[in-house]
């Protein structure tokens, strides 16, 4: 049979259980769009093309499926490029689509013309323009199978317009072959451990984990999956430890549990940061030891033995020796330490575990925020939010949260109670402004029956406030909570500590109604200021399909405390 190249890519998509998608169209990808509109996949139109790669993370972070997002040539696929970058440096597995000029305008500067593929060659996992309407016959499956293997990330693919409305040959069983590969998309890395070498290393890791007098296990974001957090607590039911996460590993190990110290690095819990510098060993999976994490290398475990657990085998010694290192997904590997461990009876140290978590305990009490003038706490505020939604109607096992980046980001790491994998999405590594509102409507999208709080400050929701016009279009089950301070907050707190308090650039002159803003894109409102029930109408469980956009007011002089100042290492922190 034959087919477009526009046909091949919508049936393609849909055989891989794409549903919807995010973009905008424009000239270079209207033969795409043509065929879009004639399937059964949904389209969210968005208001800027960045919002699309962010709608398409907020599913693929919250599902740990691949996610599509398109955009057409020039400026289109130019705006989705932060969004592409960000998936990289988390970890996230996208595919964006864009159209590109015609084949025979290439290289011409022709309208819209912008070199896409070798724009977005450093930032993904794999980037191809296609030249045939055949090459889209292997260069789709290809970015499923590219984005889901080994380590996850983007994957774009440039479709000219010829290309899109060209036709080819099609088998007959094509789209029914891509439906049953789909199933296995998630494959293992090339450079995925034998069984053997597994063994192997596991029994040289309990050797160690049996003569460790002060272990701590190291989580990040590759455990930050269902499968991985059911296996870590399997190993943590018989080897108790002190647990600290990254930023991207927070929902690997319940907030609630025993052994949970919190996360680590420049603004972690002095607790986590003391009981990595004072371990003998430490067992690191599915980290890259990331320098916000670390601190000054050297001083970060100075006199612990390193156990790296890791999918991608570039990220093994890149930072930090390794005494012992396993390329592999972590679930399989914390699957068969917890069967050792038990095996041969090894256990932790209890007394290493009570010291760590009397600690914690101690420096939570002075970690804790102030009221500054009248205005409201947000650590204690993050904190209440799960309680206060089930009061008005909706499980805290229902919420997802999101974030965009700065002081908010770093409060609701700290104190919002994480309890579980894939319920806590922010942008990590590349620290986008901009990213939480659209990641909130991408997780809404993909799990229907949850409630998505995005926290916000009112610099980084000005980064995508359009996009309040399409969570009202789409009518999402989206709280939005701003933390307003007027001013760009953590810039602000570093030049408060590290430049003598000279705000440069940092206090805005302007500070818009963004309660005002919100109705106008017809969103219901509060003011959490001035209302203490403003709970009540953000999470009404008879509401629950509605969009609610609060604002409350934070001081300016409020910090994130710990503060790890550049150069130092990480227990010689701010702590008040």
């Amino acid at each position: 049979m034959k087919k477009t190249g526009a046909q091949i890519i919508v049936e393609s998509l849909k055989a891989f259980g794409i549903e919807q998608v995010a973009g905008i169209p424009g000239g270079s990808i209207l033969p795409l769009y043509d065929e879009l509109n004639k399937s059964t996949i949904k389209h969210v139109l968005v208001r800027q093309e960045q919002a699309a790669g962010f709608i398409a993370q907020g599913m693929a972070r919250s599902t740990g499926k691949p996610a599509v997002c398109m955009a057409t040539s020039g400026p289109g696929a130019m705006n989705l490029l932060t969004a592409i970058a960000d998936a990289r440096c988390d970890s996230v597995p996208i595919i964006a689509i864009t159209g590109q000029v015609n084949t025979y305008l290439l290289g011409t500067d022709a309208f819209q013309e912008a070199d896409t593929f070798g724009l977005s060659f450093p930032i993904t996992k794999h980037s191809v323009m296609v030249k045939s309407a055949s090459e889209l016959l292997t260069a789709i499956p290809e970015a499923f199978r590219i984005a889901c293997e080994g380590r996850p990330g983007p994957v774009l693919i440039d479709v000219p317009r010829d290309i899109q409305l060209a036709e080819c040959e099609v088998a007959d069983d094509y789209f029914e072959k891509i439906v049953e590969n789909a199933k296995n998309c998630k494959c293992k890395s090339k450079y995925h451990a034998t069984t053997e070498e597994l063994s192997k290393k596991c029994e040289e890791i309990a050797t160690l984990l049996a003569n460790a007098k002060k272990p701590v296990l190291y989580c990040g974001g590759g455990c930050n999956s269902f499968e991985a957090a059911k296996e870590i607590e399997k190993f943590t039911s018989q080897y108790t430890l002190p647990i600290v996460t990254s930023l991207m590993g927070l929902g690997c190990a319940p907030r609630s549990a025993e052994y949970f110290v919190g996360m680590l690095g420049m603004h972690g819990s002095y607790a986590a940061n003391v009981a990595i510098h004072d371990s003998d060993l430490v067992i690191a999976a599915g980290v890259r030891f990331d320098d916000r994490a670390t601190g000054i290398v050297k001083e970060f475990c100075p006199n612990a033995k390193i156990i790296h657990i890791d999918i991608d085998a570039a990220e093994v010694d890149k930072i930090v020796s390794t005494n012992v290192s396993i390329v592999a997904d972590v679930e399989s590997v914390f699957s068969i330490l917890a069967q050792l461990v038990f095996e041969k009876k090894i256990c932790a140290n209890a007394k290493w575990l009570k010291e760590i978590q009397d600690l914690m305990k101690k420096t939570d009490s002075l970690e804790c925020g102030r009221f500054e003038n009248s205005c409201i706490n947000p650590r204690t505020f993050i904190n209440d939010v799960p309680a206060l939604a089930e009061k008005a109607g909706i499980a805290a096992d229902n919420l997802i949260v999101t974030t965009d980046v700065g002081q908010h980001q770093m409060w609701a790491a700290q104190y919002y109670p994480v309890e579980k994998p894939r319920s806590f999405l922010t942008s990590g590594s590349l620290g986008t402004m901009g990213f939480g509102l659209p990641a909130a409507i991408g997780a809404a999208l993909a799990n229907p029956e949850k409630r998505i709080v995005c926290f916000s400050g009112d610099g980084s929701i000005m980064m995508n406030i359009q996009e309040l016009a399409t969570l009202a279009e789409q009518n999402l089950a989206v709280t939005v909570i701003v933390f307003q301070n007027g001013t760009l907050g953590m810039v602000y707190q570093q030049q408060k500590y590290l430049f003598e308090k000279n705000y440069s650039a940092s206090i805005f002159g302007v500070n818009p109604d963004l309660l005002a803003i919100a109705k106008g894109f017809g969103i219901e409102v509060v003011d959490a200021d001035s209302d203490s029930e403003w709970y009540k109408k953000a999470f009404d469980a008879n509401r629950k399909n509605k969009p609610c956009f609060v604002k409350c007011s934070v001081s300016s002089e409020e910090n994130v405390l710990p503060f790890v100042p550049g150069g130092k290492a990480n227990i010689d922190c701010i702590r008040d």
